[in-house]
């Protein structure tokens, strides 16, 4: 039985007399059941073209714009050019962007999360420390682990090509990516096997949108030279911060420090969000205070209160699964409080099924000496944090945007 793809968000309507049984759509990420042949049916220069529909493509949805005059693409795109046409790559003529996978299959979600735990040992160039391989897919890991477990952040996940993949992307979903300012929600990390295909769908603008203010993270240089290529040649400032990339190679032994008399721990509450915001380097502003009380409801935390009951010392993780903007007052610091703060948070992420591990900046020696003496190793490399501002903002620092 031949049956044609139709995109119910998108629909491709055939040459009339041409019938078409109604399937679900690929781009939902559902694959019709039963001995079927998918075609995906358009048209080229007033032909019909059919082509069969990959079994590996099940599950995904492969963006491909007709590059070319309107007229050469389906009778559709005649009347609204601007509409993102679905077919398989290679079936129109002319140049084409890169192919790019959108993952909406949940099962082939943990299949990618499996991939990704076991690490590519044979295709990055690692050290002897035995966690390393596995913990440069750290902040994909991460991402692709929320995805699968609620998903709080409304993150999607990208690949070239499934299910042998060479870069895997994680990005904001467009309906949360809405705040042009807001690098902090507009989230994007990435992990490659092949520094050609990185190059290739990080400056797509299908994958990666430069219109505005963007984060990306990732632990291999070919990301930030990429990215870096990419903003100079589109006039786009870039502010690269260089983390030191640390990890808890055995987190049941992560020591679980006593707080002082009269000190608790306990979560963080929404109602300290202003402080922790006015505390983080890039805070102080709205797009922060909505990012950090996004961090304080969504995801894993910890913080020492005082005996007046305000926090004292924190810690909260990201979309990525990282511990991150640890940070004691002033007054309080000298008294190991962080301990006692990553002990708690670090010990709730293991038993959520996470790794354990975080960033520090070089010259941050105090947080660099707590870290080391609660069990964690400093990894090879650099763990690269590339803030992207548009031309609207080009003259402040990120750290000043509002």
């Amino acid at each position: 039985m031949l049956d044609v793809l139709a995109c119910p968000q998108y629909p491709l309507p055939l040459p009339r007399g041409q019938a078409q049984s109604a399937v679900p759509c690929i781009c939902r990420g559902v694959s019709a059941p039963g001995p079927r042949t998918l075609l995906m049916v358009h048209s080229h220069r007033n032909k019909r073209l059919e082509q069969p529909l990959k079994e590996s493509q099940a599950g995904t949805v492969q963006l491909h714009r007709h590059p070319g005059p309107p007229a050469l693409c389906h009778p559709l795109a005649r009347r609204h050019p601007l509409v993102p046409l679905h077919c398989p790559a290679g079936s129109c003529e002319g140049l084409s962007r890169p192919a790019m996978l959108l993952l909406g299959c949940s099962s082939k979600l943990w299949l990618l999360e499996g991939m990704l735990r076991r690490g590519l040992p044979d295709t990055l160039p690692v050290t002897r420390i035995c966690p390393c391989s596995r913990e440069r897919t750290g902040k994909v890991y991460g991402a692709v682990m929320h995805v699968n477990r609620g998903n709080p952040a409304r993150s999607e996940v990208l690949v070239d090509s499934w299910p042998e993949f060479k870069i895997v992307l994680t990005r904001p979903q467009r309906a949360v990516a809405w705040e042009r300012n807001d690098y902090g929600t507009n989230l994007y990390a990435a992990f490659y096997r092949d520094e050609g295909a990185c190059r290739a769908l990080l400056a797509n603008t299908q994958a990666v949108d430069w219109g505005q203010a963007f984060q990306m993270q990732g632990l291999q240089r070919g990301v930030y030279e990429t990215i870096r290529d990419t903003a100079k040649a589109r006039g786009l400032e870039l502010e690269m911060y260089p983390y030191l990339p640390l990890l808890h190679p055995d987190p049941p032994a992560l020591p679980q420090e006593r707080p002082s008399e009269g000190f608790r721990l306990a979560p963080v509450s929404p109602a300290h969000a202003l402080l922790l915001s006015d505390a983080w380097m890039f805070g102080g502003n709205s797009w922060s205070l909505c990012y950090v009380s996004h961090l304080i409801r969504d995801f894993p935390n910890a913080c020492l209160l005082a005996p007046e009951g305000h926090p004292v010392s924190w810690s909260l993780s990201d979309p990525l699964a990282a511990l991150t903007q640890g940070y004691t007052l002033p007054e309080y610091r000298g008294k190991h409080h962080a301990g006692s703060v990553v002990g708690m948070l670090g010990a709730h992420l293991h038993a959520l099924g996470f790794p354990v591990y975080s960033r520090v900046l070089p010259h941050n020696k105090s947080s660099l000496r707590t870290m080391q003496r609660l069990g964690f190793q400093i990894l090879p490399g650099v763990f690269y944090q590339l803030v992207v501002t548009p031309a609207f903002g080009q003259s402040l620092p990120a750290s000043t945007l509002h």
